[in-house]
């Protein structure tokens, strides 16, 4: 039998309870910077151009209880503002944690990169309903349904296959969205969103029904959306 764990989306163990739970969790409940947030409004500007550099990995897709998610190997990255970002891992939520003029989408990819110095850069993909998606659906052959479990890809994947054609972005600076809610995120969300169909979708809610924190308040933060095509 798995642990019960230490935290979750809902219950005694919800996000309403995470600042509780744990001295290290304190953040959930105290941050001044705190995500998801709605993204609403913002200030259209000419941002630096994204370079992703992502290679093609042997992956295995791992249920932890909380989302399905795969480690990434050395070797791949992101660079925003001549910063390099190494990509370590990608993640799945449902629905989208993020909304826009508080509407939220059917599911949101996150892409967890990390610098040399430390910091770390979120690419956010997300899904609505639509078309089958077969690049999605490389890794849905193989999500694994029971906390625990992981299940390798079976050929090299590639995560830029994930990402929207359109490279425009809307960036702000939080946090992760599960304890310990850790601060000095920043936040790079794809305006355009990929399709899944309404079977991939359902899929994926068949495991995790709800695996998204609530949105936060954006308190005063710098929303920006890049203005240019890319």
């Amino acid at each position: 039998m798995p642990a019960l764990p230490v935290w979750g989306y809902s219950g005694d163990y919800g996000p309403q309870a995470w600042a509780q739970m744990e001295l290290a969790f304190a953040l959930c409940g105290s941050g001044a910077a705190q995500s998801p947030i709605d993204l609403t409004g913002g200030t259209s500007a000419d941002l630096a151009d994204l370079r992703v550099n992502y290679m093609p990995a042997q992956l295995a897709l791992a249920n932890d209880g909380y989302t399905v998610r795969a480690d990434y190997p050395a070797g791949s990255s992101l660079q925003v503002d001549g910063v390099d970002y190494a990509l370590l891992n990608f993640e799945m939520h449902h629905p989208s944690e993020h909304s826009v003029n508080g509407v939220p989408f059917a599911m949101e990819l996150q892409l967890i990169h990390q610098s040399a110095a430390g910091s770390i850069a979120v690419l956010s993909v997300f899904a609505t309903a639509g078309a089958p998606n077969p690049a999605y659906q490389l890794l849905w052959d193989k999500l694994p349904a029971q906390a625990g479990a992981a299940e390798p890809v079976p050929a090299a994947f590639n995560a830029a296959s994930l990402l929207p054609a359109d490279r425009r972005t809307a960036r702000y600076n939080g946090s992760f969205t599960a304890p310990p809610c850790t601060e000095g995120v920043r936040w790079l969300l794809f305006v355009q969103p990929v399709e899944l169909s309404a079977a991939q979708i359902e899929a994926f809610a068949a495991i995790f029904p709800n695996n998204s924190r609530p949105l936060q308040p954006a308190a005063g933060r710098v929303l920006q959306l890049d203005s240019k095509s890319r």
